[in-house]
């Protein structure tokens, strides 16, 4: 072996290899924490105009007062509006949740898990919100006669009965904020400083 030859063993620890051309972003939280809030009570407020339209568009049930006060369905198929009242109601909140979703995507600065977070929750509160609101509105729309008597014909207001219908909303946002992104190919989601 000449003698001018190095033998070089393995590099040490500390040298540095190859730097990465690019760096995985990070999710970004203390800056997107009040812009989620603002999303999510905006997106809540969406609850009541909702709500208000669901019961001008969630057809009555006609029914008979019965003997002890209770409404029947005047025919068998009254009663099938009150799979159209619930139906109609679960339209309306998904296609909110989806539109919400669309108009989240467009703000490309505040893209990511923070703000999809805050807008789950919003559509959760509007999604109860539009619940409760549009019962009192359609309520209010097809009030009960003051002195109903036994087999008169009343008209009964449309009304949820199921309390799952509240995350129907939500689903609709988060598929539709999940969908845009899956559909991005940027590793940080097309957020632009």
């Amino acid at each position: 072996m000449p003698s001018d030859a190095v033998e070089t063993g393995p590099e040490p620890a500390g040298a540095a290899g190859p730097e990465p051309s690019a760096r995985i972003p990070r999710v970004v939280v203390r800056a997107d924490l009040l812009p989620a809030l603002s999303a999510l009570s905006l997106v809540a407020l969406l609850g009541l105009p909702l709500g208000w339209l669901w019961s001008r568009l969630a057809p009555p049930e006609l029914a008979l007062l019965s003997s002890s006060g209770n409404p029947v369905p005047a025919q068998v198929t009254e009663s099938y509006h009150r799979f159209d009242a619930v139906g109609l109601f679960l339209l309306l909140t998904f296609a909110a949740g989806l539109v919400t979703a669309g108009v989240l995507w467009a703000v490309r600065g505040r893209r990511g898990p923070v703000l999809l977070i805050g807008a789950v929750l919003g559509s959760l509160v509007a999604a109860w919100l539009a619940m409760r609101m549009g019962a009192t509105f359609a309520g209010d729309l097809y009030p009960l006669p003051a002195a109903p008597r036994a087999g008169g014909q009343i008209t009964v207001a449309p009304e949820i009965s199921t309390p799952w219908a509240v995350l129907v909303q939500p689903l609709g946002v988060a598929l539709g904020y999940g969908f845009a992104a899956s559909w991005n190919g940027f590793d940080d989601l097309g957020r632009r400083p």
